[in-house]
């Protein structure tokens, strides 16, 4: 048990990569806070997991006060804090001449300042716990795709927050702050946004080895079990660290001539 005894918050956690974190998690021996804005999903993902295992809370991570509740239902229900997970994040199409300033801020508000402000209310329960963050991010915080600009954009940012906040909370309060930066992951979001861009429902059963050597994209359930080694004590005293989950070297690689149809990794 990695995980045992642990209290892990866990943003946007009805689905996805949140999702399969969680049961990661939970299988580990931790308890979890399922956050999301799906309840019906929540509470799908909260009878698999277990009510003593696991609480719901579904409210948008942008509402004010919306991360000091998460921090009291974790405290309320368990009674401590350990870990907390930023995974929440609009994934989201948009370039330069479809982004308002409106837009960016929102997502901005969502992919960036949201994390922060958890980190902010989770910070004292850490510190007693000597815990940890960890961030969810994306290979396209390097320079991102011109079809995710503004999503691209905050995950830049939270990677240089990552760094910064990995340094200044372990020296000042033994906190560890690290981060993954997924690649290309099937996850329910994804499969409709490739549904969107036309492709047919199966597509990601023939990807083309250009874009996936390993014939196949990533899963939540790999993601996740990289997640579970930053939030174990396995991880020591490694902190400000990020760490690219993609089955090809994202920075230096050739791309693609044509990268319009199915090249996009999260």
């Amino acid at each position: 048990m990695r995980l045992k005894n642990k209290v892990i918050i866990i943003t946007g956690s009805c689905t996805g990569i949140g999702k399969a974190i969680a049961i990661g998690c939970v299988a580990e021996g931790a308890c979890v806070v399922i956050h999301g804005l799906e309840k019906d999903l929540g509470e799908t993902v909260i009878a698999e997991l277990g009510t003593g295992k696991a609480v719901l809370h579904i409210e948008e991570i942008t509402t004010a006060g919306a991360p000091q509740r998460l921090v009291e239902l974790a405290l309320k229900t368990f009674g401590r804090l350990d870990a907390v997970v930023n995974n929440a994040a609009m994934v989201v199409s948009s370039n330069l001449h479809t982004t308002d300033l409106v837009f960016l801020r929102r997502v901005l508000e969502v992919n960036t300042v949201a994390p922060y402000a958890l980190i902010q209310a989770a910070l004292p329960h850490l510190s007693k716990a000597h815990g940890c963050v960890l961030n969810i991010g994306s290979v396209n915080a390097y320079s991102g795709e011109p079809n995710l600009m503004a999503y691209s954009i905050s995950k830049g940012a939270l990677m240089t927050m990552t760094r910064n906040l990995g340094d200044t909370l372990f020296r000042e309060q033994s906190v560890r702050v690290n981060q993954i930066n997924p690649g290309w992951v099937l996850t329910e979001t994804e499969i409709i946004r490739k549904r969107d861009h036309g492709l047919a429902d199966d597509w990601y059963k023939d990807i083309p080895r250009v874009y996936a050597p390993a014939g196949r994209i990533l899963l939540p359930a790999e993601i996740a079990a990289a997640a579970i080694y930053w939030l174990a004590d396995e991880s020591g005293p490694v902190s400000g660290q990020v760490v690219d989950i993609e089955q090809y070297p994202f920075i230096g690689r050739n791309p693609p001539k044509d990268t319009t149809t199915i090249n996009t990794p999260l």
